[in-house]
């Protein structure tokens, strides 16, 4: 098998994990079938499988047709042979003969040789058809835009005028953006380093330590990242140590920490802090904050535990709480484009229910006069805005600050949830990830 057709049976067999067994497609690539290549042909096979998901719900559209039976009886592995193989002719500019002869080898190379035959008469028919396929698979807007029909109408019912921007920015490569670390390292001084290294570098307006640098790289590779003075984080995501505003003295609770990126960069604004306890119930993601906190010279009490046990934080309050609750990730699609073939409509009930079930658990954690800010990375008014709504119906003494509080960040590209309760960073309008923000206080008695 050739180094060609290697890369695309790793792609192949990372989607086919995907969109077959519900695998993250992290975890997919991290198979052997994947990471056994070499430095490039990873890097390639890892592109094929990052854009086939990208555009996987339209390639699917595509590819239906080409079939005598239907899509959804065909074996993942052949799903994925041919949405490899039409992503490479529609959208990575591959020469139409290397991109069919090597999903054709690759066919082999998984189990499917007797599909072969199948896959290149496929690929080839859609060269000759493709004006015609392309205009049955861009006859509606999930089609075109490549999400699920059923995301599509949940973004036009809850953004209506920012619908199309958000599902155009999820097909949008991400940005590299870097935080820098105070304790260590201004962030110009940051910028400076890395221009003098080559990289063209811009800073977000409203997220005074976040830097954007091009071309991306892998940050294992930084020096700057090696040495401690940055972290990755997304320019939202930045957004939650302003927002907490924690202050010398208090001690503060991160109940769903892992990573542990925002933790990390409560700790870097504010020296002093009595104590930070980063909480997570996923024992293998609670080891990656140490593993920050040691990289950035930094200290915190790190925990494994579920926040809904009452035993957990039995006893304990804090003066300030973040609740970076668990969610459908939709804000995140454009860096976990696995998100539009993982999530499912009914997921979004229990998903809501936790979130809820955290924020009445945490919040007789927090002191009287303390604050809460309860987090996402979806784009669902059903995980946000209608979850704290609720949640401030049914609390006496809880009371949504966030406009204020919004207040203090200058150039904040964030939509009001009219009538609602926080605030909305949406892709496609702020340059960011999608997330939301809500700015809970506790009346002190």
């Amino acid at each position: 098998m050739s180094d060609g057709s290697a890369t695309r049976a790793a792609a192949v067999r990372a989607v086919a994990a995907v969109i077959g067994a519900g695998s993250k497609l992290e975890t997919a690539l991290a198979a052997p079938g994947a990471s056994g290549l070499d430095g490039a042909d990873r890097a390639h096979a890892q592109a094929l499988a990052f854009g086939t998901l990208r555009f996987g719900h339209r390639l699917q559209r595509i590819a239906a047709p080409l079939l005598s039976r239907p899509w959804d009886t065909q074996p993942p592995e052949l799903k994925a042979l041919l949405l490899v193989g039409l992503y490479q002719l529609e959208y990575a500019g591959t020469p139409a003969h290397a991109a069919v002869s090597t999903t054709v080898e690759a066919a082999r190379a998984v189990g499917q040789a007797r599909a072969a035959g199948l896959v290149n008469a496929c690929l080839r028919r859609f060269q000759r058809e493709r004006p015609v396929l392309l205009a049955r698979a861009d006859a509606s807007l999930a089609g075109r835009t490549s999400h699920p029909q059923w995301l599509v109408a949940a973004l036009e019912r809850d953004w209506p005028s920012a619908a199309r921007g958000i599902l155009a920015a999820n097909n949008e490569h991400p940005p590299l953006t870097l935080r820098a670390n105070a304790r260590r390292i201004t962030t110009a001084a940051l910028a400076d380093r890395l221009e003098a290294a080559g990289f063209t570098v811009r800073q977000a307006p409203f997220a005074p330590r976040a830097l954007v640098i091009e071309p991306p790289v892998d940050v294992r590779e930084l020096p700057e990242f090696q040495q401690g003075l940055c972290s990755v984080q997304d320019a939202a995501a930045q957004l939650a140590a302003p927002f907490l505003a924690a202050a010398p003295g208090m001690r503060v609770l991160d109940a769903c920490a892992a990573p542990g990126g925002k933790a990390c960069h409560v700790l870097e604004e504010v020296p002093g802090l009595t104590e930070l306890v980063a909480l997570d119930i996923d024992p293998a993601r609670t080891a990656r904050i140490s593993e920050s906190l040691a990289r950035l010279g930094l200290t915190a009490t790190v925990r494994v535990g579920d926040a809904l046990e009452p035993g957990v934080l039995a006893g304990q309050t804090f003066d300030r709480i973040l609740l970076d609750a668990p969610c459908s990730g939709t804000g995140v699609i454009r860096r976990h484009p696995d998100i539009k073939w993982l999530r499912r409509p009914a997921d979004l009930g229990p998903l809501a229910a936790r979130q809820r079930q955290l924020l009445q658990a945490l919040w007789p954690r927090l002191a009287a006069g303390g604050r809460l800010v309860y987090a996402s990375c979806s784009v669902l008014k059903a995980e946000n805005a209608t979850v704290v709504r609720g949640f401030l119906s049914d609390t006496p003494g809880a009371v949504d600050v966030t406009e204020s509080v919004s207040l203090n960040v200058p150039g904040l590209p964030a939509q009001p949830a009219t009538d609602e309760a926080g605030v909305a960073l949406l892709p496609g309008i702020a340059g960011t990830d999608g997330f939301y923000y809500a700015c809970l206080e506790r009346c002190a008695r």
